[in-house]
């Protein structure tokens, strides 16, 4: 039977926290609430000069990594007066898009992207980018709270000419939840940690550089604790930050993640058991 019979699972995103400690507790498993997820703000002014910046000079590229960031550039150009004008510059610019919902949301306004992802990450997006020459290119990057490391890496060794559009940024969590939490981690106090979005595992994973543990932080993933993601994009930020055993479901839900670790603990106990 799939259960979380005892395992202390610590959840990392404060959104439904309630909820998947309710999907907890009917398996079994014992919910610690610990986000590692601050909230959520835009600074306007930044993002409505990067929208002037891009109507004004144009660009080469434009890699839109979100449907929701693409979404706010297009309203903060609404809030300025320019939403034609920003549609029209991207209408006349090479587009890159990651994920189904910014492919969605760039069709809604009548626009198609150059190329787009296979798999709805990073990676993806990276594979559909080898083809084109971006040495010299001017490029602007649409990040959402994730600086895209390995993207930005890339772009960085071809030499392009490209800059970070931030249509919102994530502030932090509550410091003393954090320490608490890496503190179970590095100590096997909890037997899994649920992470809901990418800025929960690169604030994680910063914070624990910054204090000088990340290395046994990744450690304690691989030997005792399961890291445990809601979807691809989650799952291929761990494995960036060098924690190479990730649990996600096929389907990116909440309710999925929690039942994808169920059936893990019970295949690991099949295992242990022939």
């Amino acid at each position: 039977m799939s259960r979380l019979e005892g395992k202390r699972i610590a959840l990392t995103g404060p959104r439904k926290a309630a909820e998947l400690s309710v999907i907890v507790e009917k398996l079994g498993g014992i919910p610690l609430v610990r986000p590692a997820q601050g909230t959520v703000t835009t600074e306007q002014e930044k993002v409505a000069a990067e929208v002037r910046r891009l109507i004004e000079h144009g660009a080469d590229w434009v890699i839109l990594t979100t449907g929701v960031g693409t979404e706010m550039l297009v309203q903060t150009a609404a809030a300025i007066g320019k939403e034609a004008e920003f549609i029209e510059a991207l209408s006349r610019t090479k587009l890159a898009a990651r994920g189904y919902k910014t492919v969605k949301y760039l069709k809604s306004l009548g626009l198609e992207p150059t190329v787009r992802d296979d798999d709805g990450t990073t990676v993806g997006i990276l594979r559909a980018l080898q083809p084109y020459q971006v040495t010299g290119k001017r490029i602007a990057l649409q990040l959402y709270g994730d600086h895209a490391p390995k993207l930005v890496g890339w772009l960085r060794e071809q030499g392009a000419d490209y800059y970070e559009i931030l249509p919102y940024a994530h502030v932090p969590p509550e410091l003393a939840v954090v320490d608490t939490l890496l503190r179970e981690v590095l100590e096997h106090e909890v037997d899994a940690v649920t992470f809901t979005s990418t800025p929960q595992v690169r604030f994680l994973m910063a914070y624990a550089r910054e204090k000088g543990f990340a290395d046994r932080v990744v450690a304690a993933f691989r030997d005792r604790v399961v890291a445990v993601a809601v979807g691809k994009v989650t799952a291929e930020a761990l494995r960036e930050e060098g924690i190479g055993r990730v649990v996600a479901p096929e389907e990116e839900r909440m309710g999925s993640m929690i039942v994808a670790l169920a059936k893990y603990y019970a295949g690991a106990a099949e295992s242990a058991a022939e």
